[in-house]
This record gives C-alpha cells, sequence and structure tokens, in this order.
C-alpha cells in the first residue's frame, strides 16, 4: 500500500503533467511563453506610461526577462520553477494606481493578440493575466488602505 504522501505526492505531479499537456495542446509551449514575455516587456519598455516605472526598477532586462519567463511558465505550466514576490513588489511601489495595471493589460492583451496562434491560448493566458493583475492591485489597495480598499469593481479589467 502507497503511503499517503506518496499518493499526495503523486497526485500533485499528474496533476501539474496534465495542465501543462493541457497548455501545450492549444499552444502555449516554452517558445510561445518565451516569445510574448519579449514581446510583452519590448512595448512595457516603450509605453510613457509603464516605460519608467520599469526604467527605475531593472538594471539588468535580459535577468529579468528571464524571471518572468520562469514566472508564466510556472502559471501556464504549473512548474514551480519560480522564486519571488510579485506582491512585495509591487506594494513597494508609490504611486502604482489601478490605471497601471489597466495599461498593463491592455499591452498584455495587444501582445497577445498580436502574436496570436490559437484563439483558445489567447483566452487562456489573458484570463489568467487579468487575474494577476486583480491579485496585484487588489494586494496595493489592501496594504494602502486597509479592507475599504479591498474591493475592485469589474470594470477596472475589461478589456
Amino acid at each position: 500500500m502507497t503511503s499517503r504522501p506518496n499518493r499526495v505526492r503523486s497526485f500533485a505531479l499528474d496533476a501539474r503533467q496534465a495542465k501543462r499537456a493541457e497548455a501545450i495542446s492549444i499552444g502555449i509551449d516554452a517558445n510561445y511563453i518565451s516569445s510574448f514575455v519579449e514581446r510583452f516587456y519590448a512595448r512595457v519598455r516603450g509605453d510613457e506610461l509603464l516605460g519608467p516605472i520599469f526604467g527605475e526598477r531593472i538594471a539588468d532586462w535580459p535577468a529579468h526577462l528571464e524571471q518572468m519567463k520562469r514566472f508564466w511558465r510556472s502559471v501556464l505550466h504549473n512548474s514551480g520553477e519560480f522564486n519571488g514576490s510579485p506582491m512585495r513588489k509591487h506594494v513597494a511601489i508609490d504611486g502604482l494606481e489601478e490605471r497601471h495595471f489597466r495599461r498593463w493589460l491592455a499591452l498584455f492583451h495587444d501582445t497577445l493578440r498580436d502574436g496570436e496562434v490559437h484563439a483558445e491560448a489567447t483566452s487562456h493566458v489573458g484570463t489568467r493575466a487579468r487575474t494577476i493583475a486583480e491579485s496585484l492591485l487588489t494586494g496595493v489597495k489592501l496594504h494602502r488602505h486597509g479592507l475599504a480598499g479591498s474591493r475592485i469593481g469589474k470594470e477596472v479589467f475589461d478589456v
């Protein structure tokens, strides 16, 4: 009989492999992730609202892009390879507001649509990005305003 920890580990591994296989079946493989990360951050760097925020904080763009690729592989393939604290980093940015998250999400969706390989992939990755943006904005608002600031409106991220 298999021990409970081994069954849990086996279940987790199976779920991770299934998530990755599902993503790959609609075109979300490592090359797709690498491409959209590169194209997206090229847009961010050139954006007049977001570019300065990133420019002030990122000295080594190749290292940042690799970190973002690990992040998105973790999100989309459940790879477990990302090690970082996105919430802490975003909460630390003074002046970060809804308009920044809206712009980030608009650029993200534009990038996905421009490089679309499969409509389902665009929808899946876009939905994950929206969830992440909502979570980060909620965390920023909670940090600054307590529970009163924790409710963001659905209309904020309608793209």
